[in-house]
């Protein structure tokens, strides 16, 4: 679509980046959809810019996730693009560790992602064109300390987006993966850690909307952060934890802080955290 968007639908749109994200692109001139599993915030949003609509949801509810997609694009129009930022994120050592919180995170994170990806799949297979968008993040590169449940939701929406590409592409689909750092978002507020070159959410969304409407598949940022996590995604194992280890020691980015809470839990919107 190289940005030439008119209906946009976004997941986790009531705060953070996906706010943020929403709008932008109605400044641009795009019919926005925003959903969440809270309505207030998405009400409140879509009264405050005329270009916006509110189409509450639970991502988790495929069935729900074709309803809306149907009533989208009856109400707003086909779907050019869709970006998929709804998302939970949890922290946890392994003294914090749950089953029940690592599926409840891969159930939003991924389950969430690809019921919106099917339900938009199909019309635009028929139509041969669109977009798709999966807030992946950097902590899907490597295995971070107290990312155990968090992390591997992350890995699997970046190999999603992999494996997607280049059949998608075939139908006229473009697939991109956004794996950012930190946002300033209300989710990351509530960070018991240092995070560095966390960025405003109206950067996340420029740099977010930048890279779609190049069609790039990876969209990165800020550039620092991402290159040590590139750097460290390429180390071999012995390297990478003897590394971890000294981070570990030393407590950058909250690793080593074990005297506060130890398991965390936050629901937002943006990326990291993404959210309802």
């Amino acid at each position: 679509m190289n940005g030439a968007w008119k209906t946009v639908w976004i997941t986790g749109g009531g705060s953070g980046s996906g706010r943020e994200l929403a709008v932008q692109l109605a400044r641009r001139g795009c019919r926005v959809a925003v959903s969440g599993r809270t309505s207030k915030p998405l009400e409140a949003l879509a009264r405050e810019h005329a270009g916006i609509s509110a189409f509450p949801l639970d991502v988790t509810d495929s069935a729900a996730c074709r309803d809306v997609a149907s009533r989208i694009a009856k109400t707003c129009g086909a779907v050019d693009l869709v970006i998929h930022s709804a998302g939970i994120w949890r922290l946890a050592d392994v003294s914090g560790f749950s089953a029940q919180d690592a599926a409840d995170v891969m159930d939003v994170n991924y389950r969430g992602a690809v019921n919106v990806v099917a339900a938009c799949l199909p019309e635009m297979r028929r139509r041969g064109t669109g977009q798709l968008c999966l807030m992946g993040s950097v902590a899907g590169y490597r295995g971070i300390p107290r990312t155990g449940l968090y992390a591997p939701s992350k890995a699997a929406i970046i190999v999603l987006a992999e494996a997607l590409r280049t059949d998608a592409a075939q139908f006229g689909i473009g697939i991109s993966v956004v794996n950012c750092g930190f946002v300033k978002t209300p989710m990351s507020a509530s960070n018991d850690f240092d995070m560095p070159f966390i960025v405003e959410p109206d950067h996340a969304a420029a740099k977010i909307i930048d890279g779609l409407s190049r069609n790039r598949f990876e969209i990165t940022f800020p550039w620092p952060l991402m290159l040590t996590m590139k750097i460290m995604r390429a180390l071999p194992y012995a390297i990478y934890f003897a590394l971890i280890n000294r981070f570990v020691q030393h407590g950058p980015f909250g690793l080593g802080n074990t005297e506060k809470p130890r398991r965390r839990q936050i629901k937002s919107a943006g990326q990291p955290g993404n959210g309802d």
